[in-house]
């Protein structure tokens, strides 16, 4: 704004002083020319705001005497060295400021040759310097008022910048206002539900969109972090519970076998055989605990993991600790991304599982292929009402009280499940019993044959297995 101003001030002022240079000029090349009257024109004539002769002349010589005044000039033109050099025909015409008493004057000087008749008769030719001068009262006076408008409107300029200025401010910081609020509110109240209100698609506002996201990550991280807490805070109450009826039974029994000196052989015998069940029974369940307390922990590498490899491996476990039970399995190769251990041991609680639950020489069926396991008993199934819980922590359903268990078989199931990006479900046979369904993102057999065909080229002395399904009796 006051380089404006100031441009503004140069270029006003430059033209009206260039317009009196140009009319001295004139006047200049008139004289030369010869009509000396337009010297000595009388007033009143044309005035000089109108381009008419200069109000002011003189006639300096070279000595720097003063020879002829036209106009009211008081004191006289100054005459200076540069005057004289020019009476003298040593310089040329040049333009210079000067002033007159209290008037200042716009000055032309220039040489011209005179001749005139002396007191003697004689006839003199002469070079003399003419100065011709106008007033700068108006020029001034014009350039007075300018300045006066120029700072007005300068000043006016500056205020409406600084209410644009403190306008925009308001605008720009009453965000970022908002954004140091919400940070000191959620700082005092570790609240990480507060938003910030998103005004305009600016840097601002994408600074406010920005934090926002961060409190939903902090948001979500902390409701993970607190599930997590919560979970193992009900792992640990129901592990306790779950501990304190076969360490009370364990303990009750050793104190009869050490009180009862004098015990019948079949009664000192049940109760061993109490005692090393109920042993079995809390091994298996401190077991399912470490598993669990495992499994929340960030998971080893995976790798890709023959499923079908897995479930034969877990099916000849089965077969092993339940001889009075008939296993059909069909194997289709299947390639999947996980843990072979973490599989291996959901497969085997989905078979224990279903062999606890089928009737003497009952059967257990295995499907393994792209879409996950399935295994399927031919028991009693499960109460409806207990479908929706049959995957929970220490759930045992109406239909497996009474029977072997620590309830977290399953729950270790759709652990494992998740943490293969998985699901576990478990559904009612129409024709009895239960299928218990462990859905994993599996290769198709096209896919198994490609990756069999790159295992043998990288490892020639290892064979992958077969390629077509594989039926097990």
């Amino acid at each position: 704004m006051t380089i404006a101003v100031v441009v503004c001030y140069t270029v006003v002022r430059s033209q009206l002083r260039n317009q009196i240079d140009s009319e001295l000029t004139t006047q200049a090349q008139v004289i030369k020319s010869g009509d000396y009257h337009a010297l000595a024109q009388q007033f009143p004539g044309i005035p000089a705001s109108a381009g008419g002769p200069a109000p002011y002349a003189q006639v300096v010589s070279p000595n720097g005497q003063v020879l002829g005044v036209q106009g009211s000039i008081s004191p006289n033109l100054p005459s200076t060295a540069h005057t004289r050099a020019i009476a003298a025909g040593r310089a040329g015409q040049y333009l210079a400021d000067a002033q007159s008493g209290n008037t200042d004057l716009r000055v032309v000087t220039f040489p011209l040759m005179l001749s005139y008749t002396d007191n003697s008769g004689f006839q003199v030719t002469q070079t003399v310097a003419i100065q011709l001068a106008r007033p700068l009262n108006g020029v001034d006076s014009i350039l007075s008022d300018l300045r006066l408008v120029l700072l007005l409107v300068l000043l006016g300029g500056i205020a409406l910048a600084g209410l644009l200025g403190r306008m925009a401010s308001r605008r720009v910081l009453a965000p970022l206002g908002e954004v140091a609020q919400v940070a000191q509110e959620i700082g005092e109240t570790e609240d990480l539900t507060k938003r910030i209100h998103v005004h305009a698609d600016d840097e601002v506002g994408q600074l406010a969109t920005n934090f926002n996201a961060m409190l939903d990550r902090l948001e979500a991280s902390r409701e993970a972090l607190d599930d997590s807490v919560r979970a193992q805070r009900q792992l640990v109450a129901d592990a306790s519970h779950e501990l304190r009826t076969p360490v009370t039974s364990l303990r009750t029994n050793i104190e009869v076998l050490l009180e009862e000196v004098e015990l019948e052989p079949e009664d000192r015998r049940r109760l061993l055989a109490d005692v090393v069940e109920q042993s079995e029974e809390l091994t298996a369940l401190v077991g399912d605990l470490i598993e669990l307390a495992r499994g929340d922990q960030p998971g080893p590498e995976t790798d890709d993991v023959r499923l079908d490899g897995v479930a034969a491996e877990s099916l000849a476990r089965a077969r092993r600790n339940a001889p009075g039970i008939h296993f059909d399995a069909t194997l289709v190769p299947t390639v999947v991304d996980g843990v072979p251990e973490r599989l291996a041991r959901a497969i085997n609680n989905l078979l224990d599982n279903a062999a606890r639950h089928s009737p003497p020489g009952g059967t257990v069926e295995l499907q393994v292929g792209p879409s996950g396991v399935e295994v399927r008993d031919h028991g009693t199934g499960v109460d409806p009402e207990d479908l929706p819980y049959v995957f929970d922590r220490f759930f045992r359903g109406r239909n497996s009280r009474g029977r072997q268990g620590s309830g977290l078989g399953l729950s270790i199931v759709r652990q494992v499940a998740e943490q293969h990006d998985g699901t576990a479900s478990v559904a009612n046979a129409v024709d009895g019993g239960a299928i218990f369904t462990l859905h994993l993102p599996g290769m198709s057999a096209e896919d198994v044959a490609t990756h069999s065909e790159s295992d043998q080229l990288a490892s020639p002395g290892e064979p992958v297995g077969p390629v077509g399904p594989v039926e097990s009796r």
